[in-house]
């Protein structure tokens, strides 16, 4: 198994909720396919069974899911609970920020890298930009290098959900 099975894993209490509510719809998949099982081997011959073979495929992804993620629920921070500064950029921040070339103001949330959306403007603390803006202030500007060349911003605001 992936991971480090002591380092505590920071999430937003929604992050946590989505995690929990598919942790327990697979233990209800998980039963079902044992019934699949069970009803594919009362067919007779395993050997040529596509039912039996896909539902035993099934069970084994369900289980390596279902175990990651017990092992991750088991390490949760809630990132609301922990007593964070706000002023600064740290794990669960938003940071508005300004493109000094372009003028635009983007708005990205700092995450661990399991809650990490690029749709959703949620990056990860690991990720160049992420590492980047950690420990910034208000005012600040920086430089972060990217493949692309530098993106140069300014902190225009941080604020805590």
């Amino acid at each position: 198994m992936k991971g480090n099975m002591s380092e505590d894993i920071y999430l937003t209490r929604d992050f946590f909720h989505k995690l929990h509510d598919e942790f327990e719809q697979l233990k209800k998949d998980g039963m079902r396919i044992s019934k699949e099982i069970e009803a594919a081997r009362l067919q007779g011959d395993l050997s040529e069974n596509a039912e039996y073979d896909a539902a035993k495929e099934a069970q084994a992804q369900n289980a390596a899911r279902r175990l990651e993620l017990e092992d991750k629920l088991a390490r949760v921070k809630i990132i609301e609970d922990q007593n964070i500064p706000s002023d600064k950029i740290y794990i669960g921040a938003i940071a508005t920020l300004k493109d000094l070339e372009t003028e635009e103001e983007i708005n990205y949330m700092l995450v661990s890298p399991e809650e990490s959306s690029y749709e959703d403007n949620k990056i990860s603390i690991l990720s160049p930009i992420g590492k980047a803006l950690l420990g910034h202030a208000e005012g600040e500007e920086l430089m972060i290098p990217v493949p692309a060349g530098v993106l140069k911003y300014r902190v225009l605001k941080i604020e805590r959900p």
